[in-house]
């Protein structure tokens, strides 16, 4: 909704009041002469939509703005704040918010993953804005780095850990030892995963945010379902120091790279150097490093998840849109024109670990290696171990390589008399 000239106030819609939602209520609150002083212009907080009016709250939330009446918040409203879960209601609700020209600040990944496109079609048509730091990395400023600091140099990749859980469990795993299902427990427990931690674990947070980073730093439209993901679920103990042994550190990564047929996007677990700064990225922390051709590498940091910091960057963006709301200037649109295809990341080369469970005699590198050169894959390191089962194991490094060439030496290792099974394959990223 509008008014005639500059505006003295604008009217705050949030829709959700949960952990997130309750820290923007807070900070708003609290700041609120701060954040006018800022912004040009008075915020303030009109209504707040939830599910039940019963719920107990924190007392900073005002009972009295409280409504299960989602659709009045929108309609009421000249910036829309959207923390729901899921899909539905919060698309449909974003939906009528740009189309009658109400700018939107969101931080729900999964529509804009699945979206995106026609909320920004609809919100350019109707003059309105859509932003979304939040939705990405927490509190960490990448969607804005990449949107306006780097607007004017070309990335040519974007790498990162952008689920806070993953992080979490694989620093435990391998700072302890521990297996995967017995620090998923201890993750539950510390509130650092959900119940059902599917989306998490599996990958799939991961790869909507890797959509949403892809199609701002390509400018080009990709969706969470362009992105193919393997979670962390088959990661073990052994993995993690046969990674170690050879100099790496495991990480869940969203990666998308621009490549001579388009854009290769995916998440994974990767193996990445103990020097690479991504490696030194612990706890539940988010990190996405960016490189650029005039800018060179770049790194993203910070907290990714959890009320206060992904507060911060829902103000942030509430900032920015009343900045330009009060100026009359037009909010950032979408950024399509290079409209790069989406490859399969199957054809780009890259580094892969692959360990084996081997028998302990005489001739069998000779094997191995007579099997990989049939293939024109070539081994940078190798490493020969003993499992935790006390078992002969071999851990080896390949050159660059493509998934099919590696595909096909592996199948005719793992038919070799002497292998009696592979362990694992993991790619090598950062390098």
């Amino acid at each position: 909704m509008s008014e005639s000239g500059p505006p003295s106030r604008l009217r705050v819609g949030l829709l959700g009041c949960g952990t997130v939602g309750t820290e923007v209520v807070r900070l708003l609150l609290a700041h609120a002469e701060e954040l006018s002083q800022r912004a040009g212009v008075r915020l303030e907080l009109s209504g707040i939509a939830v599910r039940s009016l019963e719920t107990e709250r924190d007392p900073v939330v005002p009972r009295e703005l409280l409504t299960t009446d989602a659709e009045a918040v929108v309609a009421g409203s000249d910036v829309v704040v959207e923390l729901l879960a899921g899909v539905q209601p919060a698309r449909d609700l974003l939906a009528r918010a740009v189309a009658a020209g109400t700018t939107v600040v969101s931080g729900n990944k999964a529509v804009l993953a699945t979206s995106g496109p026609e909320l920004y079609e609809a919100a350019e048509a109707a003059g309105a804005g859509v932003f979304f730091e939040a939705a990405v990395a927490g509190a960490v400023p990448v969607v804005r780095g990449i949107r306006e600091s780097l607007a004017g140099d070309r990335i040519t990749r974007v790498l990162g850990i952008v689920n806070g859980t993953t992080n979490f469990i694989l620093d435990e795993m391998t700072r302890e030892g521990s297996d995967f299902a017995d620090v998923l427990t201890r993750a539950q427990e510390l509130g650092y995963a959900e119940a059902d931690p599917t989306a998490d674990v599996g990958g799939h947070d991961a790869a909507a945010k890797a959509a949403i980073l892809a199609s701002l730093a390509f400018h080009s439209r990709v969706a969470q379902a362009d992105v193919p993901v393997t979670g962390i679920t088959d990661i073990t103990p052994d993995d993690i120091e046969a990674a170690a042994a050879m100099g790496y550190t495991i990480k869940l990564l969203a990666i998308a790279e621009r490549g001579d047929g388009g854009l290769a996007v995916r998440v994974h677990p990767a193996l990445v150097a103990h020097d690479h700064p991504l490696a030194g990225v612990h706890g539940a922390y988010n990190a996405v490093v960016v490189d650029a051709e005039a800018a060179g590498t770049l790194m993203f940091y910070g907290a990714g998840a959890g009320g206060r910091p992904t507060a911060s960057a829902v103000l942030g963006d509430l900032v920015s849109a009343a900045r330009l709301r009060t100026s009359g200037a037009r909010p950032p649109v979408e950024s399509r024109y290079a409209a790069l295809p989406v490859v399969d990341p199957a054809t780009v080369s890259t580094r892969y670990l692959v360990r084996l469970d081997v028998a302990d005699r005489p001739g069998v590198l000779a094997d191995i290696a007579r099997a990989f050169a049939a293939h024109d894959v070539s081994v940078e390191k190798l490493r020969q171990v003993v499992t935790r089962e006390g078992a002969a194991g071999l851990v080896l490094v390949t050159h660059r390589q493509t998934e099919a060439a590696l595909a096909a030496a592996v199948a005719d290792i793992a038919e070799l008399d002497p292998v009696h099974r592979v362990t694992s394959v993991l790619r090598v990223e950062g390098s």
